[in-house]
Order: structure tokens, then C-alpha cells, then sequence
């Protein structure tokens, strides 16, 4: 009876052996690693990535899954955390004491003026793709140089209701050589 129970126990492992799937593991070397939407993987960070899914002895397949599902969520993470990054800009060019605050509208419209006769339009695009636009330094620099070029006004010397007084150079100019 026992030579009889040990066969149909060995019969039962070998049956259940064949039908389990056998689990593929680790290749002697990874195919590359397909990066989402077209991108590629570093080089470096590839090749440290293969290095621990071979001692996790994973085959190609799990291998890119796993990589696939860690892309996502750091792709997503770095996104949000751009986004702050820019925000946080924002925030604080808003509330600048310089050229912040109730008169921001009006001294970013300086600012504009110094970019747009300096700038490139590729510098344009460099601001406009990576949030720098917003960066409270770089509008302090284009605000203080849209300053520097902006016309000379004439400021009077005089009291408002004090009659007809020049308001201008060129009114002044015309009353005292007219």
C-alpha cells in the first residue's frame, strides 16, 4: 500500500508540475527597455535597473512591467513637483515688493517692454516651456531694464490748479520760445 501511495504522490507533484506555468527568469542580458511616449531611459540608470532586476532574477516581461508602472508614477510626481516649483514662482513674483503687488499688471508691462526689444523669440519660448517667465529674478531683471530704456517724462514744478503750466518738454519749450 505504501509503494502504491507513493506512486500516485509522485504522479500528483509531476501532474501539478506540468500544469503550474514554469516561471521565467532573469536572461544572461536584457533586450533595452522601452521608455513611455518615445523617450529613452539614461544610460546609467538602465544599466542599474538591469542590474537589480537580474538579481531579482526577473524575466524581460516582468522586468518592463515593473519598470513601466515606477516610470509612471515618478513621470507623474516630477510633474506635480515642477508644477509647485513654477507655482511657487508665481507666488512670489506676485507679492514682489519691488514690482509686485496692486501695481504688478502695469510693471510687468515694463518688464514686456524690455523683452520684447532684447529678447529672442527663442528666449521667449525657453520662458514660456519651462515656467522661467514666472521666476521672480528674471522679471526683476527685464522690469529694472524696461525702466532703463523707457522714455524720459517731465516732471513740472508746479501744483495742480496753478493755471495754464506746461505739462510736457515740448509745451514748455513752446511757451518759453513762442
Amino acid at each position: 500500500d505504501q509503494s502504491t501511495e507513493a506512486t500516485e504522490t509522485v504522479a500528483s507533484e509531476n501532474q501539478e508540475q506540468q500544469e503550474a506555468p514554469k516561471r521565467e527568469g532573469a536572461p544572461e542580458a536584457y533586450e533595452p527597455f522601452k521608455a513611455p511616449d518615445g523617450q529613452a531611459y539614461d544610460s546609467d540608470f538602465a544599466k542599474v535597473y538591469a542590474d537589480v532586476a537580474k538579481e531579482l532574477d526577473l524575466s524581460q516581461k516582468d522586468a518592463q512591467k515593473m519598470l513601466d508602472r515606477l516610470a509612471t508614477t515618478v513621470n507623474e510626481r516630477h510633474a506635480s513637483q515642477v508644477e509647485a516649483v513654477k507655482q511657487g514662482w508665481l507666488d512670489q513674483s506676485s507679492s514682489d515688493k519691488e514690482f509686485g503687488g496692486e501695481k504688478l499688471d502695469a510693471n510687468l508691462a515694463v518688464a514686456k517692454t524690455a523683452l520684447d526689444k532684447f529678447g529672442t523669440p527663442e528666449l521667449k519660448q525657453l520662458m514660456n516651456q519651462t515656467g522661467l517667465g514666472n521666476h521672480p529674478e528674471l522679471i526683476r531683471f527685464f522690469y529694472r531694464a524696461g525702466k532703463a530704456i523707457s522714455e524720459d517724462t517731465y516732471v513740472g514744478g508746479h501744483k495742480e490748479g496753478e493755471g495754464d503750466r506746461p505739462k510736457n518738454f515740448n509745451d514748455f519749450a513752446a511757451k518759453l520760445y513762442s
